[in-house]
């Protein structure tokens, strides 16, 4: 169910200076399937689409674009009437890639690149023995979280389900349909910080760290059940520098009007059962990929 011009969280797309390597950890580690190989691109999924998420050859690991769908077809030109009128500048007015059947690409701000699509190919599922059900939320750390909530709320219709610090202090957990988030905004140093898919459930999570463990890497953190959200999680690093998260038994929120949850000041909002977070953690992550159109976003910017 959801109530606004986006439905469903999309594809996320990676540049990556070792697509081989970023593969392998795609397939071996998080157990997706590679869909298709064209040009230095892999399209990789859980679920029966086309794909969730997208690796870009390059000479540079950064973040290429946040993917979201729109839930109609007047949504999505709803949408492109919004960017416009908020400024943002429209890098393509059709989709970067394969696989869906409508979209467009515009940059966000601190230059932030989402692709609003309308319906992603399906595809089937080839049987495998492990990895999660589908592609769920991303996390990221801008430097102006309020400007960035207020643009998420705005321009794609995502509702506040978490405010995590005293007026917002820390950042926000924002949602699109019944799930507890699609996007968490902390503020930060302006990067991505990881992609998250959910598992069946708790099992998976460990075994994801038994494989971590044969190839001679390890969780950076977890097993873990997050306070905002609820969820259960554990994350690593991949090739690139980015986060992956794998979860389980995130909250549902089925009341539309639902008041957010507010996380004052000084409240362990990251974990109920202690009171840890792994040093460094929150400085991983990678920067929007640098690009023609970057410099472009600082002279349109957004009003």
């Amino acid at each position: 169910m959801s109530w606004g011009a986006i439905s469903e969280m999309g594809p996320v797309s990676i540049r990556t200076s070792n697509l081989e390597q970023s593969v392998v950890d795609a397939t071996q580690i998080l157990g997706l399937r590679e869909t298709k190989r064209t040009d230095g691109v892999s399209y990789l999924a859980a679920a029966d689409v086309h794909h969730e998420l997208t690796y870009v050859e390059s000479d540079v690991d950064g973040l290429e674009a946040l993917g979201l769908i729109a839930a109609n077809g007047d949504a999505l030109r709803d949408i492109r009437r919004r960017v416009e009128d908020e400024g943002f500048l429209v890098v393509s007015e059709k989709p970067t890639g394969e696989g869906v059947e409508d979209g467009f690409t515009f940059i966000g701000p601190e230059g932030f690149a989402f692709e609003i699509s309308l319906g992603l190919q399906k595809a089937g599922i080839a049987p495998k023995g492990f990895g999660p059900n589908r592609y769920g939320h991303f996390n990221f750390h801008p430097q102006d979280h309020h400007g960035m909530v207020q643009f998420l709320t705005k321009v794609l219709d995502f509702r506040i389900s978490d405010v995590i610090g005293t007026g917002g202090s820390r950042g926000y957990f924002l949602r699109c349909n019944t799930e507890h988030h699609g996007i968490a905004v902390l503020q930060g140093r302006g990067t991505f910080h990881h992609h998250a898919w959910e598992v069946q459930g708790v099992s998976d999570l460990t075994k994801a760290g038994d494989r971590l463990h044969a190839l001679g890497r390890e969780l950076l953190w977890g097993p873990v059940r997050h306070g905002a959200g609820n969820n259960i999680a554990c994350y690593y690093k991949e090739h690139s520098g980015n986060v992956v998260e794998l979860y389980t038994d995130i909250e549902q929120i089925y009341d539309d009007n639902r008041e957010p949850v507010v996380w004052e000041d000084g409240e362990v909002w990251w974990n109920q059962w202690n009171d840890y977070l792994p040093e460094g953690f929150r400085a991983l992550g990678l920067a929007p990929t640098p690009s023609k159109y970057r410099q472009n976003t600082l002279l349109v910017g957004g009003r």
